[in-house]
């Protein structure tokens, strides 16, 4: 019986210590196979808009690289720092209609934080999205409320017709969305109603404003605003931004008429 425990507890021994070696093995054969981040920072040599991404050809110290970042107001000559990127081949860009033999896809500015993405998280805040392979962070994560905007208006149907606003760039919800294809990427300044709020998604704030014109049938009487201010619920606000059209944030998620980088004025 003494003889029977002993070659038990080697064999305890010995698996364990098979386990351990080969627990080493899949981490160092992980750490292969992960995609190495590419730190990103230098000059903006040329800039595009197109499929919600702000496309960027930077001079990455002696190399020249085309980085896709969530939608970003970037001028020519402006030096960057992103958040490491990780490459795509042979990616094609619906939005822009082209093709690039590579995209290093980054989840944006880089920030104080220092904050480090994984390729599924930079995967999650591009598409906005929740769920890639390997499971976003939180911050990734909570997109897709954003992208559920779209689907579901707020009942702006019920809300009381809102004076417009006054001066030039001035429009009403219904014209801005009767004129929109004019209005692509300029200033835009419309009065409305708060119907909704969802706050820190990707990095921004997404408000649903109303003024009571447009069509609740043609989905033409809410319109879907970005902003790092913060207005509340019920308030009416005159809001100023610029206006971007067929914005598509992946999953289906895909808004006609979005207006960004907006401030706010009670």
């Amino acid at each position: 019986m003494k003889r029977l425990v002993n070659l038990f507890s080697l064999f305890i021994v010995f698996a364990a210590l098979t386990a351990q070696q080969v627990g080493a093995a899949d981490t160092k054969a992980g750490a292969a196979d992960k995609p190495k981040a590419i730190p990103l920072s230098g000059k903006v040599l040329e800039t595009m808009d197109g499929g919600g991404y702000t496309y960027v050809n930077l001079q990455n110290g002696q190399e020249k690289v085309w980085v896709a970042i969530p939608l970003t107001k970037v001028k020519v000559g402006q030096q960057l720092t992103l958040m490491p990127g990780f490459e795509m081949k042979n990616f094609t860009s619906k939005g822009l209609n082209r093709k690039f033999d590579k995209v290093i896809f980054s989840g944006g500015l880089a920030n104080a934080e220092k904050i480090e993405m994984s390729p599924s998280a930079i995967k999650a805040v591009h598409q906005g999205v929740p769920g890639a392979p390997g499971g976003a962070p939180a911050a990734a994560s909570k997109a897709a409320p954003a992208a559920s905007a779209a689907k579901a208006p707020a009942p702006a149907s019920k809300t009381k017709k809102v004076t417009k606003a006054k001066g030039p760039n001035a429009y009403t919800i219904a014209e801005i969305y009767a004129k929109s294809k004019k209005l692509e990427k300029k200033p835009v300044v419309v009065r409305g109603r708060v119907v909704r709020v969802s706050q820190k998604i990707m990095k921004r704030n997404w408000i649903h404003l109303a003024d009571g014109t447009g069509s609740s049938a043609k989905k033409t009487d809410d319109l879907v605003i970005t902003s790092q201010e913060l207005p509340k619920e019920g308030d009416v606000v005159t809001v100023s931004g610029t206006l971007y059209n067929n914005l598509d944030f992946g999953a289906g998620y895909r808004y006609n008429v979005l207006v960004q980088d907006a401030k706010f004025k009670k």
